[in-house]
């Protein structure tokens, strides 16, 4: 899955430095801060999002102190393997393209895509129905990677540096649908320029985990996995997800 750069200064929770998670340590993640629900901007400049929670949850299990920092998307993994930082949670999917630059925690949630277009038109999401359309994803995404790999010959591919910016086109009429995760654009469908359109066709599941990327050979992965565990079996994901969704996506 799955997100660019907001102000590259942006900071939010506590303060914090690089370092593992022990008792007392100081770790520095990345979110991007343009994939709502998942990770955003308030109009007070402050980071939130499901991805927020998680992060500042997972650092309060492993006793850490956490700062969490805007990077754009594109530049995210650089930025980790140049020590900018020592996480990412940003709605990251696990691949195995990723896996050769990055390592990745357990999952923390799981993903499908979905087509979403206007509720006044039919859209038939067949390679036949979909031929000649003009389709938007976010770009370096596993949406945007389907939508170039699977459709790429049969319709006219438009990707977007944001989630945001796909949004726009997609409600000024400049394309005809959007494939999209599936849980951000629920949050979208039920905002005010979303209301209009709809999922169209059968979720695309393909086995799309969510992890929390760390640098290659880095301890803190295991300590991560741990304390994704612990959130989960102690009710803590739950009230996280129940706050953004009222469905369980872990």
């Amino acid at each position: 899955m799955i997100r660019q750069l907001i102000t590259s200064g942006l900071v939010v929770a506590s303060l914090f430095v690089s370092g593992m998670a022990n008792a007392g340590d100081k770790i520095r993640i990345a979110t991007e801060g343009a994939y709502a629900p998942f990770n955003m901007v308030d109009n007070e400049g402050k980071l939130i999002g499901f991805d927020v929670d998680i992060a500042n949850a997972l650092c309060e299990q492993m006793k850490a102190d956490c700062e969490i920092v805007a990077q754009d998307w594109d530049g995210i993994i650089p930025g980790l393997r140049a020590r900018k930082y020592d996480a990412i949670i940003a709605s990251m999917s696990i691949t195995k393209e990723r896996l050769r630059v990055v390592d990745f925690s357990e999952k923390y949630y799981s993903n499908v895509l979905a087509f979403v277009a206007a509720k006044d038109k039919t859209l038939d999401t067949s390679n036949e129905g979909l031929k000649g359309l003009t389709v938007g994803a976010q770009r370096a995404t596993i949406a945007g990677q389907r939508l170039e790999d699977v459709y790429g010959d049969i319709v006219n591919v438009k990707l977007y540096d944001t989630q945001d910016n796909a949004y726009l086109d997609m409600a000024s009429g400049r394309l005809d649908a959007l494939l999209s995760d599936k849980f951000p654009a629920y949050d979208w469908l039920r905002s005010e320029d979303g209301k209009q359109f709809e999922f169209k066709g059968a979720d695309i599941d393909i086995n799309d985990e969510i992890g929390i990327a760390v640098r290659k050979g880095d301890k803190l992965k295991d300590k991560l996995s741990e304390a994704i565990k612990a959130i989960v079996e102690n009710g803590t994901y739950a009230k996280i997800n129940e706050k953004y969704f009222p469905f369980d996506i872990y």
